[in-house]
């Protein structure tokens, strides 16, 4: 467990560019390491192999096929040209290649003859200083992973998931790095399932946030429809970490049960603890999505209450107005016989009988609740 514990950090660093300017390369791998190469290195025994200067993929495997091994080349959104030569130098598969430079894959674990194609999603939690209608809440990039017996290939795609810390720190560990890339296929796979639960408690906060507004006594000044908007926003950004999340559950679980020959047997029961963790996170996710529904539809009622009580007041005092409007207009139509028309004392003894009138109907009204 104890070289399993040193996987567990999650850091994201910026990527350092290795491109060159002004130079000329000969190979299509030599043109790949120039634009699109994060690093590229030789790994014997667990430990990285010392070179004069950067190693092309091509020269990597020079190295590997002379004196054992394993290579580890990271790349970042590659153009089909640019992965053309680093594909035909490693025999990948068309169609998984075709996966890796276009992206937009669902998380999955493809088996070909000499390789294993794994498919992440990784996910960032945008920090914001306040949920809007309109707030990002996650982001979300790729990382396509190639394990064969002597190599290892990581495609980025997206500013988030940068795989250099994690490199760095297997790289201290050269007693896990030794089990070969299956160990670095666990890693990754492990590094972007923490990362998934540190996102899931960073939601849960909004959530909580959200939750707390629309059940909260004293919410008269809130415009209308303000909630909705954002309950509905942060809905989206929960689909869209469950796409990320969800789909993972299997390809993992089929690591962990079915021996695969290019997975090293010590590592396999690792990817156990992985899935559980891809597990517990999509059971959490779905019931994000459970409780935004709830709270959606409380906020609606709550607008849906709201606009019944206003409709109250409108009819009550309508009511009220109607006493002084039916009086008026009756004494309003100018006929010469109309009972106390001629009377001194009509004119207050109407405006008295109005006023009373519509009093008692204002406090019965204001007694039911309806004012």
């Amino acid at each position: 467990m104890s070289m399993i514990r040193d996987l567990r950090a999650v850091v994201r660093p910026s990527r350092v560019s290795l491109r060159k300017a002004g130079a000329t390369y000969e190979t299509p791998c030599e043109r790949a390491r120039a634009t699109a190469v994060v690093d590229c290195a030789v790994y014997r025994d667990g430990r990285r192999v010392a070179t004069e200067g950067p190693l092309t993929p091509q020269e990597a495997m020079r190295l590997v096929r002379r004196d054992g091994g394993f290579a580890w080349i990271g790349l970042h959104e590659p153009t089909e040209d640019e992965f053309a030569g680093v594909a035909r130098e490693f025999g990948l598969h068309p169609l998984a290649v075709e996966d890796a430079v276009r992206a937009h894959q669902r998380p999955k674990l493809e088996r070909y003859d000499d390789s294993l194609f794994t498919v992440f999603k990784t996910v960032h939690y945008v920090e914001h200083d306040r949920l809007t209608s309109s707030s990002e809440v996650v982001a979300t990039g790729e990382v396509m992973c190639f394990t064969g017996r002597d190599f290892f290939i990581t495609v980025r795609h997206g500013g988030q998931g940068s795989l250099r810390a994690l490199r760095h720190r297997l790289q201290d560990n050269p007693e896990l790095l030794a089990k070969g890339p299956s160990a670095v296929l666990h890693a990754i796979a492990d590094h972007v399932v923490d990362g998934y639960i540190a996102v899931a408690d960073a939601v849960q906060d909004d959530i909580d946030e959200v939750e707390t507004e629309v059940f909260s006594p004293g919410r008269k000044g809130t415009p209308r429809g303000t909630d909705a908007g954002r309950i509905y926003q942060l809905k989206r950004e929960v689909l869209e970490f469950k796409r990320a999340v969800a789909p993972l559950l299997r390809p993992m679980q089929l690591l962990s049960e079915r021996p695969m020959r290019l997975i090293d047997p010590e590592i396999q029961k690792y990817f156990r603890d992985v899935a559980d963790h891809v597990a517990r996170v999509q059971e959490q996710v779905m019931g994000f999505d459970e409780l935004l529904n709830s709270i959606l539809q409380a906020n609606l009622a709550q607008a849906s209450v709201a606009q019944n009580e206003d409709m109250r007041k409108i009819t009550s005092w309508a009511a009220i107005i109607a006493v002084p409007t039916m009086v008026c207009g009756v004494y309003g139509m100018n006929f010469d016989h109309m009972p106390e028309l001629h009377w001194r004392y009509g004119y207050p003894m109407v405006l008295t009988i109005i006023v009373g009138i519509c009093f008692g109907i204002h406090r019965t009204l204001k007694r039911n609740g309806w004012l």
